[in-house]
């Protein structure tokens, strides 16, 4: 592939968003000169960039797992760690299993469940009318409804005690942190994405009742959670009826926790 006319910019770029306190700013300088087709373009991009917007909320699109998931504005970003939680719940699935994902974001953890397990049935759900949509644009060339309203509220009752795996990357920030989160967290993405309640865990109480409901006899639930949460999310699963088991990946600084309705 040949270089962008606009390389020749990238110096000056790269060391302007290494001053904003970009991280991978050569990373970042690079996707940046490719999503533009002029100088005007690469500025406008740039200074939005610098002004705090995400970066993938400026190019469209967040890779996660390998594929490029498509990411509206004001949509929860996918987090590279979420790999691990996509990784867990694929290996307790089983074959050819029924999946819900719910607080599904973009989709992104359907996108990749959907190429790894070979689903029955697959559907995703978000109380966020604009998460829905982005999650429809991704996963509608596969098939998979993406559903509108609170956890298991809209999902079809006839997959009540019949599910064996319900992913869910429910809000597990606590309500006095979610002043502290980075600043593209805290005024790009839905508050709702992000505020788990006082002590973080209560959206995830509820998704532990509502699973021990909705799950197969024999399926699991899988969420993600901070490593500090995990001791008191495994009591509110076994409350719940349900057989946890936490899981930790230091490279990715990264916690989930699989738990299984017993059969």
């Amino acid at each position: 592939m040949a270089p962008s006319p606009l390389s020749s910019d990238r110096p000056a770029l790269v060391a302007r968003l290494r001053a904003a306190g970009c991280v991978y700013a050569e990373d970042e300088a690079d996707l940046l000169i490719a999503a533009a087709d002029t100088a005007e373009a690469l500025a406008w991009l740039a200074d939005r960039r610098v002004a705090g917007l995400p970066l993938e909320h400026l190019l469209g699109w967040a890779e996660f797992c390998g594929l490029r998931v498509a990411v509206d504005s004001g949509v929860f970003v996918p987090r590279g760690r979420t790999a691990l939680l996509v990784s867990a719940a694929a290996a307790v699935a089983g074959p050819a299993p029924a999946v819900l994902d719910l607080c599904c974001g973009s989709g992104a953890a359907a996108l990749v469940l959907h190429g790894r397990l070979a689903p029955r049935w697959l559907a995703a759900a978000d109380i966020d009318p604009a998460a829905v949509a982005c999650a429809r644009r991704n996963l509608a060339p596969l098939g998979v409804p993406v559903y509108q309203g609170d956890l298991f509220g809209p999902i079809p009752t006839e997959w009540r005690g019949r599910l064996d795996l319900v992913v869910a990357n429910a809000p597990y920030v606590p309500s006095g942190a979610v002043a502290i989160l980075p600043t593209e967290a805290r005024l790009h993405e839905a508050p709702v994405a992000l505020d788990g309640g006082v002590d973080g865990l209560a959206v995830l109480r509820r998704v532990a009742a509502g699973a021990a409901e909705w799950l197969a006899p024999g399926g699991h639930l899988a969420v993600e959670i901070s490593a500090g949460q995990a001791e008191a999310l495994c009591g509110l699963l076994t409350e719940a009826g349900l057989v946890p088991r936490v899981v930790h990946d230091d490279d990715l600084d990264a916690t989930a926790v699989t738990a299984r309705r017993p059969a």
